[in-house]
């Protein structure tokens, strides 16, 4: 997985300036995503909260039972809306400290994860509004098509943003 990884420094309690680590991980990949490496990475001792919100193939949609789903991706500039969606998370809340949105592409089987976002703060309350945001935003924005196949074959193709 691709990670960015810098360092800042923020007024702790006391006052005194304590060193956090930042890692911003926004990715498309076709190799099934493991969530909790994800959280992992978002792990440091100013983190008091993390949420996640993981996709995953359901067996039906509209009445109908799900063979597979099929993703696509401009990973390139799927990668670089993800990450901008990151940096409008930090503008719009800034007691977030660490923001990963990981996509997976290909072909999907029911039950597997297709994606998984997570964000960490020092607490809770943020994480849970920045957090609808970001699927929300990624569902709107980002360049990925999604494939649905039946099990009797027929299929419904999905424009980025539905």
């Amino acid at each position: 997985m691709k990670s960015l990884v810098f360092h800042l420094s923020v007024e702790g309690s006391s006052g005194a300036f304590v060193e956090v680590r930042s890692v911003k991980l926004f990715e498309i990949t076709t190799k099934p995503i493991s969530t909790d490496e994800v959280i992992a990475r978002l792990n440091a001792p100013t983190v008091g909260a993390v949420a996640t919100f993981v996709g995953v193939v359901r067996g039906e949609t509209d009445g109908r039972e799900v063979c597979y789903l099929e993703y696509e991706a401009y990973p390139e500039m799927a990668e670089k809306t993800l990450r901008q969606i990151g940096d409008e998370i930090h503008a719009r809340w800034r007691t977030i400290q660490e923001v990963a949105i990981v996509h997976r592409v290909g072909r999907l089987q029911v039950g597997e994860t297709a994606v998984v976002i997570a964000l960490s703060a020092a607490h809770r309350p943020e994480v849970f509004d920045a957090l609808r945001y970001a699927i929300d935003r990624l569902k709107e924005i980002v360049p990925i098509w999604r494939k649905e196949v039946w099990m009797d074959g027929a299929e419904r193709r999905s424009e980025a943003g539905e």
